[in-house]
């Protein structure tokens, strides 16, 4: 008698693999047969054996259990596998696999790659503002606003833009924006925005608007320089 199929084993007895360590395992080092080790460890793990054998590993792959044991050897002398232990409730301790030192590489590299990205935009975003090429000078600055200063790339560009809202279109005036931003603990956007909601609030509430014939409304802006000379 033929055997029915579950399709509902099918379904449910499946591996979830990411697709970014399929895309970019060959940048971190790896090979077709790290890789396959890789995901027969993950396949263990899915089975709740989370300290397979190499023996087990093997059960399951072309090589044998002297060039696993290397393979498994490699992963952790690349940082990319590590064995913890584990206590379980009568206090006993067992090894375990971990793939955590895999994924932080993995999805690190992606987010440094994202940052890089974002460092580049800003360049040229400063130039379109600017109508010009950057100065040496003032590629420096900025470089300097990202590396020595740790400013987020998402910041700069707020800085960059209330400059251009408050008609001070100068390099000084952004790093002095962003100094300012630096003592009162502003780290993000939305904080720089509530700091200047509040700070004009607070002027609102001791100073009333005596220019009204201005063509450009700048009331709402935070002057981060008040006082200094246009």
């Amino acid at each position: 008698m033929k055997k029915s199929i579950s399709f509902q084993d099918i379904i449910t007895n499946q591996l979830q693999i990411p697709i970014k360590l399929l895309d970019d395992y060959t940048s971190l080092g790896l090979d077709e047969k790290e890789i396959m080790v890789i995901l027969q460890i993950l396949r263990f793990m899915h089975d709740k054996n989370e300290f397979p054998t190499p023996n087990d590993l093997t059960s399951h792959l072309t090589f044998d259990e002297k060039e696993c044991a290397n393979i498994l050897r490699k992963l952790i002398q690349k940082n990319l596998l590590s064995i913890e232990q584990l206590k379980n409730e009568q206090n006993q301790l067992s090894e375990v696999y971990s793939l955590n030192p895999l994924w932080e590489k993995l999805f690190t590299k992606e987010e440094e790659k994202v940052n890089t990205q974002e460092d580049g935009t800003i360049f040229i975003l400063f130039e379109q503002e600017f109508g010009r090429p950057l100065s040496p000078f003032e590629i420096e600055m900025i470089n300097t606003w990202l590396d020595a200063d740790e400013l987020k790339p998402a910041l700069i560009k707020a800085a960059l833009r209330e400059s251009v809202l408050m008609a001070k279109l100068n390099f000084k005036y952004i790093d002095r924006i962003l100094r300012d931003w630096q003592k009162k603990g502003i780290h993000t956007v939305e904080q720089a925005r509530e700091a200047s909601k509040s700070f004009h609030q607070n002027q609102a509430q001791t100073q009333k608007q005596t220019d009204t014939s201005k063509k450009r409304d700048t009331s709402f802006y935070y002057n981060w320089l008040d006082g200094e000379d246009n």
